[in-house]
Order: C-alpha cells, then structure tokens, then sequence
C-alpha cells in the first residue's frame, strides 16, 4: 500500500483499557525506576531519554504510535487524512482539530494557541530546539479558531505526521512558557521543571539526576483515569539494580533499559516479583566515529567541530578497519543472547525498510591490518601502529552499564590486535545524555573519538528519523550543540536523497531510498552499527496494564495502569 492510499484510507484508532479501578487515585502511589536519572522535564531542550521518557507523563502530543506502530489521537479529535479533509490534495497542509474541553493541569483551557506557540518555540534558530528537525519544511502554522491547526509546507509533504505526533513533539503552555523563548529556553528553571501538561500526572517535586514525584492531574480529560494518585519517579544507580528492585525485592513496579545480561535477569525473575517484558523495534547499539577533532587544546567553540578534520578517523580506511575487526555476533551473544540479533543495518526495522546487509558479520582481522597498512600506520616497537611520529591513539565512551563496559573490553582488545591503543571511558548515563548544553561530557559535545550508544526511531515512517545525518543535524556553536548527528557526517549526496524521500509518496520507492541512506552511511562507516537490542523493561506482578512499546515513549499508556487486586 503506497504512503499515498495510506492518508487517504486511514482510520481513526481510539484505544480502549479495562482498568481495575472506576475512580481516579484508587490505586495509590507506583514506583517507577529509571537507572538513566532526569535532568530536566522538556523534551525541546533536551532529547534525551532520561528526560523525554518521565516528560512523556506530563505532556502530550496531538497523536501517537501505539504498540503496533499504529496512529492515534491524543489530543487531536482524529487522524487527518486526504478522505475526511485534514490533509490537503496537494499535500502542502495538514489541519489538527483539538478535542473540546482540553484542560491543562492548573484548569486553563488548552486551546489552538498552545500548538502554535509550541512550534515557534521550537523553530527559533536562537533554542536549539532538540527536535528542530522535526519542523523542517514548515512554512506557517496558524490557529484557525481555537480548537483548529493549520501546518503549511513549502512543498507536497506525503507524510505529514512529524510534528506534534510522538513523545518527542509534546504541545506546551503558552503562557507558562511566553519568556521563554529563544536563547532564555535552557535558563527557565522552573518551566522546564515543572511543565504544565494534558498528560494523566503533573509534577509536585523534581531534583535534578535524582528524583521526580508526580500526583494525578486533576484536570485529565478522563475523569476514571490514571489509577495511581501519585508516582514516584526515582533516578540513578545502575541496571542491575534496578532489575533487583522489581524483579527480587518488589521495592518498584516498573524499571526501564534493563541493559543486563540475560541469563541474569532470568535468574532475578525466579524470585517471582516481576517479569521482563521486550520487543525489537528499531534500536541499535552503534558506534559512532568522531570526524572532528576532539582535542582539548583547540578553542573551546572549535573543539569537535567541522574546522578540524579528526587527525586518525577523518581516513574512512582507518574507521573501516575498526569496523571489520569486530565480531558482532560474540558482542550479541555475550551481551544480549535472545534480546539481540548481530546487525550490520541502521535501519533494522520495520522489516520492509531493512537493507538486510550481512558482510560485517564475518570478523576480518587480517583485513583490518592491511587497511591500516595502506593508511600508512605502520607497526611501532610496542605493537601500537605510529604515522608521521603520531601513535594511532583513541578514546573510547559510553555509559557505566555492564554490558557496554564488557563490550568495551573486548572491542579495545580486538582493536589492540590491529595495533590501535584505546583509552576506554565511562561516563555516567545522566551526565552522558544530560540535557545541560553546558555539559562538556554529553553525546553532542562529543569530546572523544569513539562514542556507543542506542538510537532509534520515532514511529515506524523513517522520513523523519533518517534526517537524523544530515549536515545541519551536526551540534555546533552556533545551534547549543544540539542535533543527533554525533559524528559530523556530512554528505550534500544524502541530505539530497533525505530531500527526495520527501516527496515521495509510493512505500516501495521510500523502503528503497531509506535503504540507500542506509547503505551510504555504512560505507562512510562514521557510525558502526553492531547490535540490534531489544527494549527491555521489567513490571511487577502486581501491576497491571502496562503495554510495551517500542515505537513510543514506554510509558505511553501509564493513564491506564492499575494495581491488580
């Protein structure tokens, strides 16, 4: 079915959860666990998950994917297609239309104003606005009365549903946030805090990379919903932990990114606590290869930027060669075993979007040497390669995780086996996707050669995610080192085909050129997938309703959980 027929026969999806509670806060208080401790409540400043995921409890979109990455309304009335009229003929207009009587949680009126508000928040160039990619190709957005939006695009847009669909593209108060705009966005503390939502709870108290606690928002359009009057959101520790807290102890009802190894986690789930609830959406463990110069002694609006080309990974030879020394099958296996699948794709997912490469899986250690040789890194006396009286030095970060600290080791002693050094690091998850611009060890600022981490996608049309390598994606000075392009990657070639994915409308010719963007950034090897993870989360055997997720926030339908009795 072409993306084309899709808007014009979709349907309105409207999800309907039996709880075991007919009045709101019957349940009491919930426990839930996040090992990756907030740092803020707006996902416009700060895209992290630690930060999006408690967000997504507070602030809503127009509409979401639900858990078989299907479209449905939130707080918009329906789904806009080309059939009932909210997408226009010629592609260039999608109108939302707010259900009646939204309210936020301090009793104001959630009216037209708040959407359009929200999108001009974000597309000031002077934010950084996180998500910014989003809006890209807008050209106006305007209330047509007070429940009616109107997004206009500069060109046909064939798949219009980016903005405000998603937890990453929540509406915000105007009035809470009318001072906020621009370059004061990170500086309002309490807005950013304390959002004022739509969502089932609002926040009571937030301390930053510790703990959130949330009460049920009085004014939620459902008056049976949620059935937890207060949820307790605590931060920090590790995974390990925070399986022990669900799984053994029943100290908390839900843990996210159980990132553990397997047999461990089967081990905890004996106790007869919890369970462990996965699915494979489109997460992938990823290296990703700094292309600039992270090197401390540059000017700090300088440092890991396009001015300096990395002095080693700027020769895709040399980032080849790390690639194909590693052998992702033993990373899955040790790692992961049947919540991972060795990839050499992005892209995994949905099935028809996947390019299905497999040439990485073989390991080529010989390969790899004589990649380096043509490079001109010759062995030195210790065995580690030097070029130009320069030794073939990296440093290499991720999060302090088990399973990613393990993955570190070995890959740093396959790399050794080639003759590269390797510095290993870990940073902890809070400081590591901290939504502080300010912070010098985030993903974005990038101050190291070699980053891994997961990335995936919003919903399961990849128009949008793909844009995710485009030049202007790139954090920089100049946009608070915001954007998701990690590596720098830079290819007017593929920002040329995003464009064109664009103004496609038939789902066989978009699978095909999200396929090419796949495939030419593997060859660039600025990012090295290696294994395809499932999302992990673990759930008390006390509680009830929860639905895993893999294509929204998990905690999507927290409105509809409730204690089982």
């Amino acid at each position: 079915m072409s993306a084309l027929k899709l808007l014009i026969t979709a349907g309105t999806m409207t999800l309907f959860v039996t709880s075991a509670s007919a009045d709101r806060g019957a349940d009491g208080v919930v426990n839930i666990l996040n090992w990756q401790a907030a740092s803020m409540m707006n996902p416009y400043i700060s895209g992290q998950d630690n930060d999006t995921i408690p967000a997504s409890l507070v602030l809503e979109p127009l509409a979401s994917y639900n858990d078989n990455g299907e479209l449905f309304p939130r707080l918009a009335v329906n789904i806009p297609t080309i059939e009932n009229g909210g997408v226009s003929k010629d592609m260039k207009s999608i109108t939302w239309i707010l259900k009646p009587g939204l309210e936020w949680s301090d009793g104001t009126p959630v009216t037209a104003r708040d959407v359009v508000f929200t999108a001009n928040y974000c597309m000031d160039p002077k934010m950084g606005c996180a998500v910014a990619f989003g809006f890209e190709g807008v050209e106006k957005i305007e209330a047509l009365d007070d429940l009616t939006v109107k997004v206009t695009f500069k060109v046909p847009t064939v798949v219009p549903y980016t903005l405000f669909v998603g937890w990453f593209y929540p509406v915000i108060q105007a009035k809470q946030f009318a001072d906020c705009l621009g370059a004061k966005a990170p500086t309002c503390t309490e807005a950013n805090f304390y959002p004022i939502g739509t969502g089932p709870f609002a926040v009571t108290s937030f301390k930053p990379s510790d703990a959130i606690q949330l009460k049920a928002n009085p004014h939620y359009r459902d008056p049976e919903k949620p059935s937890f009057s207060i949820v307790n959101f605590k931060g920090g520790g590790d995974a390990l932990g925070a399986a022990r807290a669900v799984l053994q102890t029943g100290e908390f009802d839900y843990a996210l990114n159980l990132q553990i190894p397997p047999d461990v986690l089967s081990k905890m789930e004996k106790a007869g606590k919890g369970k462990i609830q996965l699915s494979f959406g489109t997460w992938v463990e990823t290296l990703f290869m700094n292309l600039t110069d992270p090197s401390p002694t540059l000017p700090p609006d300088e440092r890991s930027t396009v001015k300096h080309p990395n002095p080693i990974l700027s020769d895709v030879r040399v980032r080849k060669a790390l690639s194909i020394a590693i052998d992702r099958a033993t990373l899955s296996e040790i790692g992961y075993g049947p919540m991972g699948k060795p990839t050499c794709d992005w892209i995994t997912a949905p099935a028809n979007f996947a390019a299905g490469n497999t040439e990485c899986l073989k390991q080529d250690i010989p390969g790899a040497v004589k990649l380096l040789e043509e490079a001109g890194w010759k062995s030195g006396a210790d065995g580690i390669r030097e070029k130009d009286g320069k030794e073939l030095k990296l440093t290499f970060v991720t999060t302090t995780n088990p399973i990613r600290n393990q993955a570190q080791a070995v890959i740093k002693q396959w790399w050794h086996e080639i003759g590269v050094e390797v510095d290993l690091k870990s940073v902890d998850t809070s400081v590591m996707f901290g939504g502080d611009t300010s912070n010098l060890e985030n993903v974005q600022r990038f101050y190291t050669d070699v980053q891994m981490w997961v990335n995936y996608a919003n919903g399961t049309d990849l128009g949008s995610y793909v844009t995710t390598f485009t030049c202007n994606q790139a954090p920089r000075p100049d946009n608070q080192w915001q954007g998701w392009n990690a590596p720098r990657y830079c290819d007017t070639k593929y920002d040329a085909l995003v464009t064109e994915l664009g103004s496609t409308a038939d789902i066989e010719k978009r699978a095909e050129i999200v396929k090419q963007l796949n495939n030419m950034l593997l060859d660039s090897y600025a990012i090295v997938p290696l294994v395809w993870r499932a999302s992990v989360s673990g759930i008390s055997d006390t509680l009830g309703g929860s639905v895993l997720n893999a294509w929204d926030s998990p905690l999507w339908n927290a409105q509809d959980w409730y204690r089982k009795k």
